[in-house]
């Protein structure tokens, strides 16, 4: 168990700087990428290709948004 806790630990890398969101507060960042996640499923999927591209987006909003944002909008995606 401590040995995947490390690999994970030595292995984790968080989102990359972007230049639109030069500022400290991150949350229009988080949302943006919320967004194009989202957007590029959605142009993906109707186009029959494969969404794993957008796989990128997914990562970056989840390290960028705290994860009851990710929940809540989720759920509303649900609805």
């Amino acid at each position: 168990m401590a040995e995947a806790v490390s690999d994970k630990i030595k292995n984790y890398k968080t989102a990359p700087f972007d230049a639109r969101f030069p500022n400290t507060n991150q949350t229009r960042n988080c949302f943006q990428n919320y967004l194009d996640f989202h957007r590029c499923n959605k142009a993906l999927s109707a186009k029959g290709q494969e969404v794993s591209p957008c796989e990128w987006y997914q990562k970056v909003y989840k390290s960028l948004c705290p994860m009851s944002w990710v929940s809540l909008r989720r759920n509303c995606r649900c609805l």
